[in-house]
């Protein structure tokens, strides 16, 4: 079941916002990704320069980072969210890292024919908030920047956020010392931001996670959960990901009440608060199932 706890966090780190030019990469190659192996699965971004590698990755987060949304913001055929590729390009000269999703959109629509059309739906989501006490965090400043290679690219230091998972639990890594993992009970977070956290959590529970807290640091922060809480947030991760589970382990989710994940919430001065919100929607009305040759 881990492996599916693992679809990319990275893109926002990444790539940042994307530029108004629709520009293509030089070149770039799209293949299977290969199996993991039986207890673990690795995932990454790697920008270096004019290089580019993803790998791991379904079609459903490569529309997603192209795009620039979240996972729950892409609707579309089942397949979508379970075969996975890797991608290997080279950025046209001039080009920046910021570039990068929109070269996506012009890969996704030129190698598997992806079609899209946009909506908004209200979604029901859990908003993060600060309590009546004011926050109990205390901010954790990100490392110092890298300094740059010499070279072709944009002159800015490598990209490199990876994820990995085991039979104890995932992690990811996302540069400069941040970090998020979910492991032994519990969820940790270091110089993460709000809006990270929010992005991440979502995959967990059973609905959409908002930051409305207006908090612009990087924090450290736990969150503790009983074993029973986090076994039915493992399942739930499973479950978004679109992975067919038996009768049995629907009994868990569908027994919990994630009591632990909330108090954990308002010991750090903060609410995990239900409400519903209109969030844009990708629809997916076209993809073909294996992209075209390179």
């Amino acid at each position: 079941m881990i492996r599916w706890v693992l679809p990319l966090l990275a893109s926002v780190a990444a790539f940042g916002q994307t530029a108004p030019a629709r520009p293509e990469f030089e070149v770039a190659s799209i293949k299977p990704s290969a199996p993991p192996s039986a207890d673990r699965v690795n995932v990454g971004v790697h920008v270096d320069g004019a290089q580019v590698s993803i790998t791991y990755l379904s079609l459903k987060e490569y529309i997603r980072i192209a795009n620039q949304v979240k996972d729950y913001q892409v609707t579309g055929p089942e397949w979508i969210t379970s075969a996975r590729f890797d991608i290997a390009a080279k950025l046209p000269a001039g080009a920046t890292r910021e570039q990068i999703p929109e070269m996506l959109q012009a890969l996704l629509a030129d190698r598997f024919q992806v079609k899209l059309h946009h909506e908004t739906k209200e979604f029901p989501v859990y908003a993060i908030v600060v309590g009546k006490g004011g926050s109990k965090l205390k901010e954790s400043a990100l490392d110092p920047v890298e300094p740059a290679p010499s070279g072709p690219g944009d002159g800015r230091p490598p990209v490199n956020v990876s994820a990995t998972g085991g039979r104890d639990g995932v992690a990811f890594s996302l540069g400069r010392g941040a970090s998020f993992s979910f492991a032994n009970n519990r969820v940790e977070g270091k110089k993460l931001t709000m809006t990270g956290l929010a992005d991440t959590l979502w995959r967990f529970v059973d609905r959409p996670v908002v930051d409305m807290t207006e908090l612009t640091g990087t924090y450290d922060f736990t969150l503790d959960l009983t074993p029973e809480d986090y076994r039915a947030m493992l399942i739930r991760s499973a479950l978004t990901a679109g992975v067919t589970l038996p009768p049995e382990a629907l009994r868990l989710v569908d027994g919990s009440t994630l009591d632990s994940l909330f108090n954990s919430f308002q010991a750090l001065g903060l609410k995990l608060e239900p409400r519903k919100a209109p969030l844009p929607v990708l629809v997916v009305d076209h993809a073909e199932k294996a992209p075209t040759e390179n």
